[in-house]
């Protein structure tokens, strides 16, 4: 377990934030996010608070359309620098000009000009039930944030790194929903979906009206590594996850542990030196990123109070 202290003596007080995004279809084929923002788009009276009104968006359109996750290359991992500043030949590739079309309309990034907040919707294949992901632990407003719908909703929490749309805006977080396959709408998890958007929106508003936000300690999972699958010499996967571990996204894994079964049913085992908690076990996505799931460590994160300047 790691630990994450910052100072706790003082209030932190930030701007309100009256600029806010909520980006559905990043990934053209996680559904949930593309059927709210889609009726959103048709009727944004759920996005309306006092002090601000959310802009919802699609993110990639054209994979959207096709029900396909990327055209050219994953969207969530064009957010850098040398994608959003690129001329040629980068700028061939669809998702290179629609990142940077997202960027000049909600950013640019890391400027003063950026939106206050983007929220981005997602779904995973992966048994990670409603999991928040924020760039990083420091991140204070976010972590507010994910506190106060943890509170409410009772969610998982988890660092990833700033490559995503989220990251145009100041403050982002993703939310990450599952089990769903692909190209699949589920109206369970797109309710719980609708409902963790109306909290951090009500987060906002709280925000925005003054009040006080108690200094927190809260619970989140580091990525620490990614695991890929055995593979025979040529590149092919060898061995499938195992039994004991698939569908076990945030349970402790421990050396000696069975991670992955061969089609002859041998066992492999995980060789760790120390307990991690796997996430996206399995994920349908992570295969051609040769990625069979992400490990994690749990830490305890804390924040000083936070409240409006006024």
């Amino acid at each position: 377990t790691c630990s994450l202290p910052l100072p706790l003596a003082m209030t932190q007080h930030l701007p309100s934030l009256t600029r806010v995004a909520v980006c559905g279809g990043t990934h053209g084929n996680e559904m949930s996010g593309v059927f709210l923002v889609r009726h959103w788009m048709r009727d944004p009276s759920e996005l309306q608070r006092s002090t601000f009104h959310a802009v919802p968006f699609l993110g990639n359109p054209r994979a959207t359309e096709q029900c396909r996750r990327y055209i050219d290359r994953d969207l969530n991992r064009t957010f850098t620098a040398d994608f959003l500043n690129s001329k040629v030949p980068d700028t061939d590739l669809y998702e290179v000009q629609r990142a940077q079309e997202i960027n000049q309309t909600f950013g640019p990034k890391s400027s003063s000009q950026a939106y206050d907040l983007m929220l981005d919707l997602h779904n995973t294949t992966a048994n990670m039930g409603s999991c928040l992901i924020v760039d990083s632990g420091n991140n204070l407003l976010a972590m507010h944030m994910c506190n106060y719908i943890q509170v409410r909703l009772k969610f998982p929490l988890k660092e990833e790194e700033t490559y995503s749309v989220f990251s145009v805006a100041k403050v982002g977080l993703a939310l990450e929903l599952g089990p769903q396959p692909q190209g699949v709408a589920r109206a369970d998890l797109l309710a719980q979906m609708r409902s963790i958007v109306a909290c951090a929106l009500d987060f906002i508003e709280e925000f925005n009206q003054g009040m006080l936000f108690p200094a927190l300690e809260t619970e989140a999972y580091k990525v620490v590594g990614f695991v890929d699958f055995p593979r025979y010499p040529n590149g092919e996967i060898s061995a499938a996850i195992h039994p004991n571990l698939q569908d076990k996204d945030f349970q402790p894994l421990k050396s000696g542990d069975p991670i992955f079964q061969t089609v002859s049913g041998e066992d492999i085992l995980y060789e760790g030196d120390k307990t991690t908690y796997p996430v996206f076990i399995n994920e349908a996505a992570y295969y051609e990123k040769r990625v069979a799931f992400i490990e994690t460590e749990k830490c305890t994160v804390s924040h000083p109070a936070l409240q409006k300047s006024f």
